[in-house]
C-alpha cells in the first residue's frame, strides 16, 4: 500500500475537554483560508484531521488533535547498522544505511548465521539541496510486538559478529506513523492586542522549562525556541547556538546562514529569513571582530563562524573550536564568566574602560565585558587604557543582504533548518548543516526520522504559527520527520516556515500550564529559550 493511500485513512481525536469547541476544517485550510496549501503524501491533510479549538484571547487560538492511522502496524525490530567515518572527526562510527556492496554482503552473513534479514531501500526525503533518489540500504531482522523481545534477539545477532541497534519502524519515514497528537496557536496581530517575544527571561546563561517561563510572565501560549547548550563541556548551559535578539538587542550571534523568525514591532510582523551576523569592536584607531556574544571563548556550538574548526559551516549538535577568539557579554549573561587563558576588558554603561586583566567575576550593572583569546586577547591589551571608549557595531542581514534593524520591540529566534519558503516545501537541510550527503552517519536520525519537533511560521495574512508534535512514544505519539513537518506547516496554511528545537525541548504551554507531552523520562526539560505570547497591558 502507498504512503500517499495510508496517509488517507487518517483519522483524529479530540484531546481537549469538553469546555473546547470541537470542528471539522473544511477544506479552506485549517484556519479558514484560502491560501492553504492542498494535501502532501507526507502529511495528513489539514481538511482529514478533528481539531478542538480554544480562543485564548482576542486573535489568539490553539488547536490540538490526536491525528491516527488505523492501518499503519509498527513494529520493533532489530537494525545491523554499517561501518562508517564521521567525515568531521575522522572516527569510526556507525550508520543505519550503507552501500548495495556492503547491505548484500551482510545479508549473507546473516543467513549464514541462522538469521533471515531483510534489505529495505532507504530515499532521499525530497530536501532542497541533497541528491534525489536512493539514500541507502538498511540491514534489520524480525518484527516483534515487545522492545525487550527485539533487544534479545539483538543480543544474539550482536553474538554472532553483527553491531545492532532495537529500532521502532513507527519512526521510520517509509511507512505512515499510527499516531500524532499536535498543537498548534495561531495568532492574529490585526486584532491581538499583545505581544510575542523571543525572550530567555532576563538570563541567557540558564536552562527553565517552557512553562515555568510562561507562568512566571502571564503568557498566554509558549514554545521552546532555538538550539542551546546542554552540556558544560560545550559552553555555558542555556547560551544560544545561532542567532538571538531579546528587546532588539544581539543576545547571541549566527552559526553560519541559518533560519531565524524575526518578531517585529512585538510580533505584529512575522518573517522567515536565513540570517547571518557581524560584530565590529572599534578602539581608538583599530578594530577587530568579534565571533560571539555570551559564550566560552573557543568553544562554537553548532559551528559556523569564521576561523572555526574543524569546519566553518554550520553542523548540528557538533562543537567547534578556534584558538583565536573575541567575544562580548551582555547584561543578560547571568552567570559567573568563564575563566581561563586570555584577557578580559569590563566596559561601563558608556563603553569605557573600567578595568582589564585575567578573565573571570561577572558582567556589571549596566555594563559589558569583552573577552578575548589568541590574537584577540593580544589586541584587547593593546588598547584597553583606562578611561578608553569601545564601540560595538551589529550588523544583522538576510540572504538578499538587506540590513534588519531592531527596535526595543524587536526579537529573533533561530534553528534550523527552513521548512517552507514561499509557499513551497523547501529544506535546505546540507545548508543549514542538519545532514551530510558526504556521511550519512550525520543526522539520520535527527532529520529523517520521526522525532519530537517544534515549529513556526507565518500565513499569508500574516499570522503568526507555532506548532509541535510529541513525539519518542509519549503518549503513543512517534512525531514527525523533517519532510514531515515541512509538509504539515504547509498544510495548515504557513507561506514560510522553520524548525525550531525539538526532541526532548519540545514544549507548548496554555496559560503557563503544558499541554503536550515532552519525551524526557524526567518531564519537560529546561531550554535556553522561549517564545512567549504575552496579553496586552491593563490600565
Amino acid at each position: 500500500m502507498s504512503h500517499k493511500h495510508s496517509r488517507s485513512a487518517a483519522r483524529a481525536r479530540v484531546l481537549l475537554g469538553a469546555a473546547t469547541v470541537c470542528a471539522v476544517v473544511a477544506a479552506g485550510g485549517v484556519w479558514g483560508t484560502a491560501e492553504a496549501a492542498p494535501r502532501s503524501a507526507a502529511a495528513p491533510a489539514a481538511d482529514a484531521i478533528t481539531w478542538t479549538t480554544q480562543t485564548i484571547a482576542p486573535g489568539v487560538q490553539v488547536r490540538s488533535a490526536t491525528i491516527e492511522n488505523a492501518e499503519a502496524a509498527p513494529v520493533w525490530t532489530v537494525t545491523v547498522q554499517a561501518p562508517a567515518t564521521g567525515r568531521l572527526s575522522g572516527a569510526a562510527t556507525w550508520a543505519a544505511v550503507g552501500t548495495r556492496s556492503w547491505a548484500d554482503t551482510t545479508a549473507s552473513g546473516l543467513r549464514s548465521g541462522g538469521f533471515e534479514p531483510r534489505v529495505e531501500t532507504v530515499r532521499w526525503p525530497g530536501y532542497a539541496d541533497t541528491p534525489r533518489g536512493v539514500m541507502g540500504l538498511r540491514v534489520r531482522v524480525g518484527s516483534y510486538a515487545t522492545q525487550a523481545a527485539a533487544a534479545s534477539a539483538a543480543q544474539a545477532i550482536t553474538a554472532a559478529g553483527f553491531h545492532t541497534a532495537v529500532d521502532w519502524t513507527g519512526y521510520d519515514a517509509e511507512q505512515p506513523a499510527d499516531r500524532e497528537n499536535v498543537h498548534v496557536a495561531v495568532v492574529d496581530p490585526r486584532t491581538f492586542r499583545g505581544t510575542v517575544e523571543g525572550t530567555h527571561a532576563g538570563n541567557v546563561a540558564r536552562r527553565v522549562t517552557t512553562s515555568s517561563v510562561a507562568a512566571g510572565l502571564g503568557s498566554l501560549v509558549g514554545v521552546n525556541a532555538g538550539f542551546f547548550v546542554t552540556s558544560d563541556a560545550d559552553g555555558v548551559q542555556g547560551t544560544q547556538a545561532g542567532v538571538s535578539a531579546d528587546h532588539g538587542e544581539l543576545q547571541s550571534m549566527a552559526s553560519g546562514s541559518r533560519a531565524a523568525l524575526i518578531l517585529k514591532d512585538g510580533g505584529r510582523h512575522v518573517r522567515v529569513a536565513d540570517l547571518t551576523t557581524t560584530v565590529t569592536v572599534r578602539a581608538v584607531g583599530s578594530a577587530h571582530q568579534a565571533q560571539g556574544i555570551n559564550r566560552v571563548p573557543g568553544l562554537i556550538r553548532d559551528c559556523g563562524r569564521p576561523g572555526a574548526t574543524p569546519s566553518e559551516l554550520p553542523w548540528q549538535d557538533v562543537t567547534c573550536h578556534t584558538a583565536d577568539d573575541l567575544v562580548l557579554f551582555t547584561g543578560e549573561f547571568g552567570a559567573p564568566l568563564p575563566t581561563g587563558r586570555g584577557t578580559q576588558v569590563v566596559l561601563d554603561a558608556h563603553g569605557r574602560v573600567v578595568s582589564a586583566g585575567s578573565r573571570g567575576g561577572a558582567v556589571p550593572a549596566h555594563g559589558t565585558v569583552l573577552q578575548g583569546i589568541g590574537s584577540a586577547a593580544d589586541w584587547l591589551t593593546a588598547h584597553a587604557r583606562p578611561g578608553e571608549r569601545f564601540g560595538v557595531d551589529e550588523v544583522i542581514r538576510d540572504t538578499a543582504g538587506k540590513r534588519v534593524v531592531l527596535d526595543r520591540d524587536d526579537s529573533i529566534v533561530s534553528a534550523a533548518p527552513t521548512l517552507v519558503s514561499h509557499g513551497r516545501v523547501s529544506i535546505d537541510a546540507a545548508a543549514e548543516g542538519v545532514v551530510d550527503p558526504q556521511d550519512l552517519s550525520f543526522g539520520y536520525a535527527w532529520a529523517n526520522a520521526r522525532q519530537p519537533r517544534t515549529m513556526a511560521g507565518v500565513d499569508a495574512r500574516g499570522r503568526l504559527i507555532l506548532a509541535t508534535v510529541d513525539g519518542r512514544q509519549s503518549g503513543g505519539s512517534e512525531g514527525f520527520t523533517l519532510r514531515e513537518a515541512a509538509s504539515f506547516m504547509r498544510s495548515i496554511g504557513a507561506v514560510d516556515a522553520i524548525n525550531l528545537d525539538g526532541g526532548g525541548s519540545t514544549a507548548m504551554a496554555v496559560n503557563g500550564s503544558l499541554v503536550n507531552r515532552p519525551s524526557d523520562a524526567t518531564g519537560e526539560r529546561a531550554v535556553g529559550g522561549t517564545i512567549q505570547i504575552l496579553p496586552g497591558r491593563t490600565h
